[in-house]
Order: structure tokens, then sequence, then C-alpha cells
């Protein structure tokens, strides 16, 4: 079920510049409601185009044509201004300030729906569905490391990689790969971090290891063929 709940926190996309992202949050704040009044608050300056209630309830707070303002200081492949050419999501979820829980089936059933749909939509590809960590690892967590990308990808939305046989345990080595990804890497803690939420979610630590080289190699391969 689709709600109509509109927020004032929103422009126009700049002329000429492709929607080819889909950006994941979780809303980090108590309830739902306390939510949705802080993404519809004209004075908090913030929003996102789809909100998804952990019962599955999708609420529209701006229109796909607008942009949103949900991604703020962020960087994805060599772009920074996200909320120019991406969608958002929230998810209603506490997060890691305040009881951070895995987010329920009916809530994972509405966004692959909701995923499915915008990908019918806009020419996104399947590596730039990304969370709000992934482009912003300095500042955010979310959706974080109980947020089920496998089974996402699963479903046709994102990327999921195959923990490659060959790679090189080598800082400046997997620095590279997570550029050619898309990160940020000036702060290759914070971005070790990020792409462990995302990709190992079973170790979030930081450190360069063979699983993460692994598959960081796997998911570069993926987006970066080589001859």
């Amino acid at each position: 079920m689709i709600t109509e709940f509109s927020s004032p926190n929103f422009d126009d996309r700049p002329p000429g510049v492709p929607v080819d992202m889909l950006v994941l949050h979780y809303t980090g704040m108590r309830s739902a409601a306390e939510a949705l009044a802080r993404l519809t608050e004209a004075q908090a300056k913030v929003s996102a185009h789809w909100l998804i209630d952990e019962d599955g309830t999708i609420v529209r707070l701006v229109p796909e044509e607008r942009r949103a303002w949900h991604a703020g200081v962020s960087f994805w492949r060599g772009v920074r201004d996200i909320n120019a050419r991406s969608i958002g999501i929230e998810l209603v979820n506490p997060g890691h300030e305040f009881g951070y829980r895995a987010f329920p089936q009916p809530q994972i059933a509405a966004l692959t729906q909701l995923a499915g749909d915008i990908l019918g939509r806009w020419p996104i590809p399947a590596r730039n569905v990304v969370g709000h960590a992934d482009v912003a690892p300095r500042r955010k967590l979310d959706p974080g490391e109980l947020f089920d990308w496998r089974g996402l990808a699963r479903a046709g939305i994102g990327l999921w990689p195959a923990e490659a046989d060959d790679c090189i345990l080598d800082e400046d080595a997997v620095r590279e790969m997570l550029s050619e990804i898309g990160y940020e890497t000036d702060d290759l803690f914070a971005t070790l971090r990020a792409f462990q939420r995302h990709f190992r979610p079973t170790r979030v630590n930081g450190r360069i290891d063979w699983e993460t080289a692994r598959l960081a190699r796997g998911l570069r391969d993926a987006v970066v063929p080589r001859l």
C-alpha cells in the first residue's frame, strides 16, 4: 500500500543529469512518526523520495522527478551531488543510536517491490544501488550490517560479489579496487568499514584481510570487466 505525505524539502534536478543511482537509508529515529515528522519539516531541510515502515507501508514523500535531500555530503564514482542523480529510500529503523535491529520481512518485501519498480522507471545500473554509508563512509552507517544486501541482489536489485580466487593483500591494491568500484578512499579505514557493512557484515573492523580483499576484487571485476 502506498500513501502520500508530501515533504516540502526538494528542488529541481539539474538539467541533463541522469537519474542513475538508488540510495538506501535507515531513518535512525525512535519511531516512524518521528522520522516522518522530520522528513516533512521545512526547517529540517532533509527528505527522501520514499519511506517504508516496518509493516511494509510505503509513503511517497517527494516526486521521483525532483531532487530530494537525502544524501548530504557524499561521493560515488567521481560524483559529489548524489542527490541530483539518485532516488532515496528511507527504511524505518531506530539505527545504531537507538537500538538497531533487523529489518522485518514485510518491510523488505515492500522494498523489493518498490526498488524493482524504480529500476523499471530509471536506468540505474546494479553497481549504483548503494547504501548511505557507501557514499558517505566517514559520516554514516546506514542501512548497516543487518540489512540483507545479498537477498536484495538475489531479487535482481544491486550486486553481490563472488570472492575472487586471485588477489593481493596490499593496502594500495585494495584502495585502488575500492576506488574503481566507486568509493571515495581518502579515509581508507572508514571506506573499508562501509564496504564490510555492505559485503562482509559478519566482521566490520576496517582492516584489510583476505576475505575483504577477495570480495573487493570480485566486486571490482564484476563492475570493471578485465580484458
